[in-house]
């Protein structure tokens, strides 16, 4: 596709256009999914998505009359999400060391607040530190991903219901299950360094999975093997007692006052200090 990262950039600012005008206070939003993998398709068979994550800021009253932090997905008319997360719960997630919320900290398709542009710099300047906040949590969450996938595989969904009458199973779940094995693979044992690993290099055959190359008994074959390899690879890595970076967390708590405090001031018109 011609001019593909202006055409995923004018998706994301769309994106955060809409969030600002449904009334989101909007710190950042950030690309999810296959253009990050290099794996998105734009042909006449496959037209890849563009899915986003977005960290929203509470207002004084969301604060003072401790309403719930948001936590929601919006989808679009045309069928794509976006996650939407207040940033307290959003470092819940990071904590957690989802890498598809680590994800967000090495795209280069995201677009910040002009307010509060230093802060995502900053956020991001914090990756390598928030991606090893705890590595056994991370592993049993890239298991949990994969078994996730794993389960999926063959479930009619509404959303791809579709799918699952075409093929017999959602050839994406797939193409996850074998993404997520060479992910931990490049990490673990080839000592990739964490950002690098969500680049595939298995381009083309990822493409020929997604597509739904495989017929029910390969795709279940496959699914279930590299699914086993991927739990044994991780358990061997995992650590009888977790090894938890507390300052990288106490950074990131810190990072989280000083957007709010800001933005509270901005709200009350506040000059800063």
């Amino acid at each position: 596709m011609e001019n593909r990262n202006l055409y995923i950039m004018s998706n994301i600012r769309d994106k955060y256009l809409y969030l600002e005008e449904h009334g989101y206070k909007v710190l950042g939003i950030f690309l999810q999914g296959s253009q990050n993998y290099g794996l998105d398709i734009y042909d006449e068979d496959y037209k890849s998505d563009i899915d986003a994550k977005a960290i929203v800021l509470p207002s004084l009253r969301d604060i003072v009359l401790n309403k719930t932090p948001v936590s929601t997905t919006i989808v679009l008319p045309n069928n794509e999400h976006i996650e939407v997360k207040d940033i307290r719960i959003m470092r819940e997630m990071f904590v957690k060391q989802n890498i598809s919320y680590l994800e967000l900290l090495y795209t280069e398709f995201y677009l910040g607040n002009d307010k509060y542009k230093k802060y995502v710099k900053e956020l991001q300047d914090m990756k390598d530190e928030i991606s090893s906040i705890n590595k056994n949590q991370l592993l049993k969450a890239i298991k949990g991903m994969s078994m996730n996938k794993l389960i999926a595989l063959e479930h009619p969904y509404p959303t791809i219901v579709d799918k699952i009458e075409k093929y017999g199973y959602d050839p994406k779940q797939l193409h996850h299950i074998v993404r997520l094995n060479e992910f931990v693979g490049r990490y673990l044992l080839d000592g990739e360094s964490f950002g690098s690993c969500y680049i595939s290099k298995m381009h083309n055959d990822l493409i020929d999975i997604k597509k739904g190359c495989y017929s029910l008994e390969v795709a279940r074959s496959m699914a279930n093997t590299f699914n086993d390899l991927t739990h044994k690879v991780c358990d061997e890595h995992i650590t009888e007692e977790d090894n938890v970076n507390i300052s990288t967390i106490y950074k990131l708590d810190d990072w989280i006052m000083r957007v709010i405090t800001e933005s509270l001031k901005d709200e009350l018109g506040v000059q800063h200090g």
